[in-house]
């Protein structure tokens, strides 16, 4: 273990001490960006196909996660809502046998995928959100974390009942096995076994990418708006990358045992401090929470024409909710599959909880303490204007600066959160990306160990540059993961339809004890 950490660390260190030689040529930046351009360009045409509708131009791949989140609520008996308490319940541990095979607690492996989906999205996400589709936009993020409950239930339930425990202990689980292993008992070996290599190959590519490299070079920006703007720190944003390169690196190469030690502490800390700050903002304006449910609501259904009716409103609300608790991506499966538990709808049951405390919970109180401020330091047309170019850039600044109306130094600990969000969804993402790497080249120490390597190097690389085709390309990558997941999905359903049923009955009749 020291010798591998002596080693990660040499390596590391050599490589990032080139990068600011490269950074040093001005067009470093354009030149990746001439690389990255036309393969990005191809995928994102795939995957984000405009389809029209009402006149407005809707990305595929949003239609293809919110009919399938419709279609499984439904199909499912309205999980979401019958299954909350229950999934409080195993999440206390009120039906934890130490006994159960797994790694990982429920609580952890739900923190675990919570701190790779809890983030940006949430901070700056839902600002672009409110800012391009007008307060009514947070309705229908609700609405689209409540359906997302259902799209986590069947792939967490499937995550756990497909996985794969290794000679020595560990988990190996997520899309790719219940694509392949699921099917195949089907009788659909070969389509299964496309659609896990799909998979596979698009979470490595998205581990990288939105995983990685767009979280490190947000907490760089981050850290660096806390430094002098000339300072050798603020100039270097690598030496930044390089030192959170060695965190992740330490942390990653302990696997799911050492990250879920990690997000079971930091995921709890930054939202608790994240939810209090905006429970403060949200009681110093009680008088007006009416006003603002109001607005919320009124915007939904008639919203303002900059904002392009309700059609353009939910187009916003869906896609930042996709965005930010990647309900129906198929990635926190991999997470959840690491639990102590030999019964998987136990732990779909815990999984739904995600969504709800992503979205329906965090994102509708950071909408809240924008509808209070007023959009801050902007105006509503500005903080239009500045999203549409700017992005979660923008979407950073405006929320911090809604926070600073009613707490003036909020935006120094919105720093430091961002920055901590960034490495809990890397170390989260790291683990998918392995699991997928693991998955096409093998359980090897040295294959495990390869990937490991390269996502340190990615880490480095990605607060160094700020080239957006790099940044688009990862993106892209996490949305076409949803296309083998949810198709399968839809195979597979009927089955954890049926595993419900008995599990309910179980748990009912007390088959299934409580030890708490």
């Amino acid at each position: 273990m020291k010798s591998n950490l002596q080693k990660l660390f040499t390596l590391l260190l050599s490589i990032g001490l080139t990068i600011p030689l490269l950074a040093q040529d001005k067009t470093f930046d354009d030149k990746i960006n001439d690389i990255m351009a036309p393969i990005t360009g191809f995928l994102g045409n795939l995957i984000f196909y405009p389809v029209t509708l009402g006149g407005y131009s809707i990305p595929f791949v949003l239609i293809w996660l919110v009919v399938g989140a419709i279609i499984f609520t439904v199909y499912m008996g309205f999980i979401n809502i019958r299954g909350f308490k229950h999934a409080v319940d195993v999440v206390r541990g009120k039906f934890d046998d130490p006994n159960d095979p797994g790694e990982v607690s429920h609580f952890q492996a739900l923190t675990a995928a919570l701190s790779g989906t809890v983030g940006v999205g949430n901070i700056a996400g839902v600002a672009v959100a409110v800012s391009l589709g007008g307060p009514g936009a947070t309705f229908w993020m609700i609405v689209a974390g409540l359906i997302g409950m259902s799209s986590k239930f069947v792939e967490c339930t499937l995550g756990l009942k497909y996985r794969k425990i290794n000679p020595d202990g560990s988990v190996s689980g997520g899309p790719m096995h219940y694509l392949s292993k699921g099917l195949a008992a089907q009788g659909k070996s070969g389509v299964g076994k496309v659609l896990a290599v799909l998979f596979a190959i698009a979470c490595i590519g998205g581990s990288f990418g939105g995983g990685n490299m767009v979280q490190i070079n947000q907490a760089t920006q981050q850290f660096q708006s806390l430094l002098p703007a000339d300072s050798f720190l603020a100039l270097n944003g690598w030496v930044f990358g390089l030192v959170m390169s060695v965190i992740v690196g330490v942390i990653i190469i302990g696997g799911i045992k050492s990250i879920a030690k990690i997000t079971d502490k930091v995921v709890p800390f930054m939202v608790g401090i994240y939810v209090l700050a905006a429970l403060v903002v949200i009681g110093a304006n009680i008088s007006n929470i009416g006003w603002a449910f109001g607005q919320i609501i009124g915007g939904a259904f008639d919203p303002e024409a900059m904002y392009g009716g309700i059609i353009g409103v939910m187009i916003q609300g869906f896609k930042r909710a996709a965005f930010s608790n990647e309900a129906g991506i198929g990635s926190a499966s991999i997470a959840h599959s690491a639990a102590k538990t030999d019964e998987p709808v136990s732990e779909g049951i815990v999984a739904l909880l995600e969504p709800f405390i992503d979205t329906v919970v965090i994102c509708t109180m950071t909408a809240l303490v924008i509808i209070f401020a007023n959009y801050g330091d902007y105006s509503a047309q500005e903080a239009f204007n500045a999203t549409s170019t700017g992005g979660n850039d923008a979407g950073i600044k405006l929320t911090s600066s809604a926070f600073a109306q009613t707490i003036s130094w909020f935006p120094y600990v919105l720093a430091v959160a961002v920055m901590l969000f960034a490495l809990s969804t890397m170390i989260s993402w790291s683990y998918y990306g392995l699991k997928a790497w693991t998955y096409l080249f093998g359980e090897s120490n040295g294959s495990q160990n390869v990937y490991r390597i390269l996502f340190c190097l990615f880490v480095i690389l990605g607060s160094a540059i700020s080239a957006k085709q790099v940044f688009d390309f990862g993106d892209t990558m996490i949305f076409a993961m949803c296309f083998p997941n949810v198709l399968g999905l839809y195979f597979l359903m009927p089955e954890v339809r049926k595993d419900l049923r008995n599990y309910l009955q179980r748990v009912k009749s007390g088959e299934i004890k409580r030890f708490k």
